[in-house]
């Protein structure tokens, strides 16, 4: 019996999943969102054999990656997943977020080589009241490649002043009333990389609130195609920038409301590794239920009746000035009637 198992330990382990060198991972630091990319089967690895934080086995399998996400850095809840934080004070205050994905095998034996992949995000941060205001159209995304270097990106959502896209607007964006159905163009570019990598836009949507899970929205961009003939979708997946326009407009029945939130899931997609460019929209669905496999970035335009505010400012100084001249008639009258 002692030779079988002999013979057992010698035979060749069959993989189940087919091992990849470990020494890549890619680190997407959204707003609201950490989101960990690494290769699928590292050295052997399976999914349900990886944790975040060695606590949650949360991992999530997308094609040839193992994807682990934190979805909430709010301080109250900075423990998640075994995820730890530092709050750094000074002139710019910032927040550095800590985790690691790392393997663990129960087994008797252990076949596979260990891993574990450290990354942490740093946030520039207003720290107000146990909550920690980030920006929200800009996410920073680290690719670290093992002997290859390790590379840092900024991905950015901005308004520009036409369809060139070369003059970004200063925020905040602001609308005249007048001017609800003009367009608006978008960028989202991704600075600081290699051509393999593109910036993917998924999906778009607008909120009469900063919330970007409110059932109150309008869609315009499912699955990187456009929800009608309002949206022009000009590059998507092809390099660093992606860039599409659509018609501004406001919410009925809400007037009081006078700021729409534009919020866009993207992800920057490694071309030597994955198919970026997705498949025509006219041979594929526009269905709502979709995949989120990227972050978030939030643009906020606010919308204002200049012109009205205006002629409300000329109409009160024309009635004033008509009850001048009413008074001084008056005042002719009564002395003219006293000579």
């Amino acid at each position: 019996m002692a030779s079988v198992g002999a013979l057992l330990m010698l035979l060749p382990v069959a993989w189940t999943c087919s091992p990849q060198k470990a020494d890549y991972v890619m680190v997407s630091c959204f707003p609201n969102a950490i989101i960990a990319n690494v290769p699928e089967c590292p050295y052997g690895w399976e999914i349900e054999q990886l944790s975040l934080g060695g606590v949650c086995y949360s991992g999530i399998h997308s094609p040839g990656y193992y994807r682990f996400i934190i979805p909430d850095l709010t301080p109250r809840n900075h423990s998640y997943c075994g995820t730890q934080s530092e709050y750094m004070p000074g002139k710019d205050p910032k927040y550095i977020f800590y985790n690691s994905i790392v393997s663990n095998d129960t087994s008797l034996t252990v076949r596979n080589q260990p891993v574990n992949y450290t990354f942490s995000c740093m946030y520039r941060a207003a720290y107000l009241v146990n909550n920690a205001v980030f920006s929200q159209r800009v996410a920073t995304v680290y690719v670290n490649n093992g002997s290859l270097g390790t590379f840092r990106s900024q991905l950015s959502m901005n308004v520009f002043t036409n369809s060139k896209f070369l003059y970004a607007k200063d925020a905040p964006y602001v609308i005249d009333t007048s001017e609800i159905g003009s367009e608006v163009f978008i960028g989202i570019e991704a600075k600081g990389l290699s051509n393999r990598f593109k910036v993917v836009i998924s999906n778009c949507w607008a909120t009469p609130t900063p919330y970007s899970t409110d059932r109150k929205r309008w869609s315009l961009i499912i699955n990187s195609c456009s929800s009608d003939n309002t949206v022009t979708i000009f590059e998507n997946a092809k390099d660093s920038r992606s860039m599409f326009k659509f018609n501004s407009f406001r919410f009925q029945r809400l007037e009081k409301v006078s700021t729409v939130w534009l919020h866009c899931e993207v992800q920057v997609c490694d071309g030597e590794r994955l198919v970026c460019q997705p498949s025509p929209c006219n041979i594929r669905s526009q269905s709502a239920d979709v995949d989120p496999s990227g972050g978030i970035l939030t643009a906020e335009f606010h919308i204002k009746g200049f012109g009205s505010s205006n002629n409300g400012h000329i109409a009160g100084t024309s009635l004033l000035m008509l009850l001048l001249v009413l008074i001084n008639s008056c005042s002719d009258l009564i002395n003219g009637s006293r000579m």
